[in-house]
């Protein structure tokens, strides 16, 4: 597997921590790769532990892994061993071992809405790059609380809940604050009536841990004429703002989030 896959979910400190990961070099990511001198830090966030209601229980050999788990999917779009009762991470070794800030042992399943539009001047024509000749793609980004980093506005999939369901009501939560007006959850509904999937499978993600990782399905919704120009966005729930963002490779964005950004652009052969 490639260092880019798996840089974010191996280097540094852990995810809004200041615990440090082991030290995992590059030629020694895989775990059928020989490491004796591995030494990676087992954690749990503490909020974990507490047992919410999204959270596995602390002892993994309970649960039935690469399967649907009574409510919970616990399949892998790559595939996953369990080693002494416990998922290991498909792409390799992270310095972490535990569950991190992660509710599921094993695969934690999400759903990331890309919507987009073509940036248009005050005549509604579309705007071009003047470099790469091509048009300018815009999307919605929210900024992460937890983070501080600018991202699309996914999230977890709910036990039970199919990907429409996902895309629909973290979109609505996240940049329409439809926990506050409930009544803008029917606009999610009409955005989100046919989508594109860009991507699914592993996310290189900093809440990553040899056992606990992020997966996701990525879909584009696209609006070729503006007609959603008029759609209020407002934060809220995980975001701090939200708003209508120019696509471009200069995009910093969060976890594999520009990743999916630059599949967008390329799908509709926009500037990047």
């Amino acid at each position: 597997m490639s260092k880019k896959l798996h840089s974010k979910a191996c280097t540094g400190t852990y995810a809004n921590t200041s615990i440090r990961r082991g030290e995992v070099p590059s030629d020694k990511i895989s775990f059928a790769t020989p490491f004796p001198n591995y030494h990676p830090v087992d954690y749990t966030a503490d909020f974990v532990k507490s047992g919410p209601v999204w959270a596995d229980p602390a002892n993994p050999s309970v649960l039935k892994f690469n399967t649907i788990d009574g409510a919970t999917d616990r399949t892998s779009f790559v595939g996953y061993s369990v080693e002494n009762g416990f998922p290991q991470n498909p792409i390799g070794r992270t310095g972490v071992t535990g569950r991190g800030n992660l509710g599921k042992w094993g695969p934690n399943h999400a759903a990331d809405p890309i919507l987009s539009s073509w940036k248009r001047d005050e005549c509604g024509e579309k705007v071009y790059d003047p470099i790469s000749r091509r048009p300018i793609l815009r999307f919605v980004a929210i900024f992460r609380k937890k983070d501080s980093e600018w991202a699309i506005p996914g999230g977890m999939c709910d036990p039970g809940e199919n990907i429409s369901q996902t895309l629909k009501r973290e979109f609505a939560e996240e940049a329409l604050n439809s926990n506050d007006y409930p009544e803008r959850k029917e606009i999610a509904e009409n955005i989100f009536k046919k989508g594109i999937k860009i991507y699914q499978g592993y996310v290189d993600d900093p809440r990553n841990t040899d056992n606990a990782w992020m997966e996701t399905q990525a879909y584009n919704f696209h609006d070729e004429i503006g007609k959603l120009d008029f759609v209020k966005l407002e934060a809220g729930d995980d975001a701090a703002a939200v708003k209508w963002t120019d696509i471009s490779s200069d995009l910093a964005l969060y976890a594999s989030h520009k990743d999916f950004i630059e599949k967008v652009a390329k799908l509709h052969d926009a500037h990047w």
